[in-house]
């Protein structure tokens, strides 16, 4: 079953429940870019357990927000084929533990991404505000972001992400354990599709809005548009050309 065989009641309500999860996101994000002292990120010292516990709640919070919305037609999908197994008298779960499985790959990349800034700040190479300081770092991030575009674990990962259909017949589990299974699969696949992407925000600012809405439009259209594999990789190019134009002159130098 697709999404667009769900009816219409169905189908808004579960969009609806998406897009409400989305928007209380970018409230947050919003609400911290706007006070950045209520997460403690112009700290200098040192940070503490409590820096780091609110550095983490941004990320989880940041990753619900740029990657929910990619999910859609997945999460869709999942809920069409509920209601088939529900026609046919076969057990289904809630949909929500098929989202809470995509969160939890999601929140594991956070707590990767929370202990990376603090290294990152510690060796000064991204200020409190989690701005990159250094050109040849920023080169090197960008850099290695379009080369691993053209990568076949990026294709393998995307191709995964871009197939609701296809990853249903392949990896559907039975209950509510299966329910979180699946998700938690998708979220791993999506991790693994995205999380250089993601150290780019290390580059313009971890609470650098824009970016990350930009990130989060990317991300969007080479999972669902029809030509999302080739603007994976045309952005590549742009982002090799990029690195090496911030790298080179810093070496010359």
């Amino acid at each position: 079953m697709t999404p667009a065989s769900l009816p219409f009641r169905e189908r808004a309500f579960v969009l609806s429940g998406l897009l409400l999860i989305s928007i209380l996101s970018w409230a947050y994000l919003l609400y911290l870019a706007r006070d950045p002292l209520a997460m403690c990120m112009v700290n200098m010292n040192p940070w503490t357990i409590a820096d780091l516990s609110a550095l983490f709640a941004m990320w989880a919070v940041m990753m619900v927000g740029m990657m929910v919305p990619s999910a859609f037609p997945m999460i869709l999908t999942f809920a069409g084929v509920n209601r088939s197994r529900r026609a046919k008298s076969l057990s289904y779960v809630s949909t929500s533990i098929f989202v809470l499985g995509y969160v939890a790959a999601w929140t594991g990349f956070s707590i990767a991404a929370t202990l990376a800034q603090e290294v990152l700040h510690s060796a000064a190479l991204v200020s409190s505000m989690g701005v990159g300081t250094s050109r040849i770092f920023g080169g090197i991030v960008l850099m290695a972001t379009g080369i691993f575009q053209w990568t076949p674990l990026k294709n393998a990962c995307l191709r995964h992400c871009r197939s609701p259909i296809g990853f249903f017949l392949a990896d559907w589990r039975d209950g509510t354990r299966g329910a979180f299974q699946m998700g938690l699969r998708l979220g791993t696949y999506c991790v693994g599709c995205c999380w250089l992407l993601m150290a780019l925000l290390f580059i313009a600012g971890v609470m650098n809005l824009w970016w990350v809405a930009a990130i989060t439009t990317f991300v969007l259209l080479e999972k669902v548009t029809p030509a999302g594999l080739w603007i994976a990789r045309a952005t590549g190019i742009v982002l090799v050309v990029w690195g090496g134009w911030m790298l080179f002159p810093a070496v010359r130098s």
